[in-house]
């Protein structure tokens, strides 16, 4: 470190600063000048004892060639000037390098991105694509050294959209497992989970929950399950043949009394039920009504509690496989028409009092609450998207609890 110790001393501070940002910028090539603005008497004494060369007391700028630089510091330490600022100061980043690696990486995210069958496929996954890269996300990414993470949430969506339809869930650590080796990678808050979860709520056409009930819901719209104790249905008597959960619910519904329905049940215990026709309801509180006012004379009803769990797809599918046939109705409000396509959809049901006709007979004899939202298909019945759109009223579910206890 010989001839170096003066270096250190404030006078040189700024000068050492330009150096080295012109050498960072150029990738290690002495190149043009760089200079101190309104230099102090001691940061000029310091340039013309380095450089050997008269600044003006006057002077508003000092400027110093890098090769003239260089030059001076090699005849005062016999080091090149990018030795002695490493030494300085830490080592010197190569920018043109740097920006040539991060550009790499960026395209071989995006190549990824783009290569997938789900790009060309579906739009929400391109749209989830082209915000990455937009919004600030994929730079963010590679400044962080994280690009593995976006390979990892586009493997994670790959394999939930292989799985659509099959009617088979999996937990949340076991998928973590699966795509990137560490349970833990999709837990609520890890970089991974939060750039799924963002393409999930396109896919699902949902605004991106913050709270954990809406997270665990938004994971469950893809058969993916983050607590199968979490996850759960409410019936209304619905005997079921089976040791533990079918004897629970056969002794529940001879009393007339909700159960609650865990995944972890469903999962732990085989149960069948040859239940012909399952009413389906969107808020328990129709299915209280129903307990308090008919008891065990109550037809088979069973609710989603909103947006459907994963344990609620799971009963309908056993129901279906014992023979059973549901009839859904929900509230008819744009979220509510959207459980209900889901739900018809998927387990082929019938709807039950949610067409065009019983939203306007709703409307007559209630209250007129505004209808808010985007527009939903009703493929059921197209004239009640067309109904809703024209009367701009939302009507909820309990409050025709009257018609429904008539058929139950």
């Amino acid at each position: 470190m010989t001839g170096l110790d003066r270096y250190h001393n404030p006078e040189y501070r700024r000068l050492w600063k330009a150096a080295r940002g012109s050498l960072e910028r150029s990738g290690g090539v002495l190149t043009g000048s760089v200079s101190i603005v309104s230099p102090s008497e001691d940061e000029r004494a310091a340039v013309i004892g380095l450089t050997r060369s008269h600044r003006s007391a006057n002077s508003a700028r000092v400027t110093v060639r890098m090769t003239e630089l260089d030059e001076a510091v090699r005849r005062t330490t016999r080091l090149s000037l990018a030795e002695a600022l490493t030494i300085l100061g830490g080592p010197l980043r190569n920018k043109p390098a740097e920006r040539d690696t991060d550009l790499a990486a960026r395209e071989a995210v995006l190549a990824k991105m783009r290569s997938s069958p789900l790009h060309d496929q579906h739009e929400w996954f391109s749209q989830w694509a082209a915000e990455l890269e937009s919004g600030g996300a994929l730079a963010k990414a590679i400044r962080q050294n994280g690009t593995h993470r976006i390979l990892d949430a586009v493997r994670v969506l790959e394999h939930i959209e292989e799985r659509a339809g099959t009617a088979t869930i999996v937990l949340l650590p076991e998928l973590a497992d699966k795509i990137t080796s560490d349970t833990k990678a999709l837990n609520r808050g890890t970089p991974t989970a939060t750039l799924v979860l963002k393409a999930l709520a396109r896919r699902a056409q949902l605004p991106l929950p913050t709270d954990a009930e809406g997270i665990r819901e938004l994971w469950e719209s893809a058969d993916v399950v983050v607590d199968d104790l979490a996850s759960r249905v409410l019936v209304l008597n619905l005997p079921a043949a089976g040791p533990g959960l079918g004897e629970w619910l056969t002794g529940a519904a001879a009393y007339g009394t909700p159960f609650q329905v865990t995944l972890n049940q469903l999962s732990r215990h085989l149960v069948r039920t040859d239940v012909v026709e399952v009413f389906v309801c969107e808020n328990p509180a129709v299915l209280r009504r129903a307990s308090e006012a008919l008891g065990p004379k109550s037809r088979p009803l069973i609710c989603t509690e909103g947006r459907p769990s994963a344990a609620f797809h799971r009963l309908a599918q056993i129901i279906r496989d014992g023979g059973g046939r549901l009839r859904y109705h929900g509230d008819f409000d744009w979220p509510g028409v959207s459980i209900a396509r889901q739900v018809i959809e998927r387990h082929q049901a019938a709807a039950w009092h949610f067409g065009a006709s019983d939203y306007r007979m709703a409307v007559d004899g209630g209250e007129r609450l505004p209808l808010k939202g985007a527009a939903q298909p009703t493929p059921w019945d197209d004239r009640l998207s067309l109904a809703m759109q024209s009367l701009g009223c939302a009507v909820y579910e309990e409050s025709v609890s009257d018609v429904l206890l008539r058929d139950l």
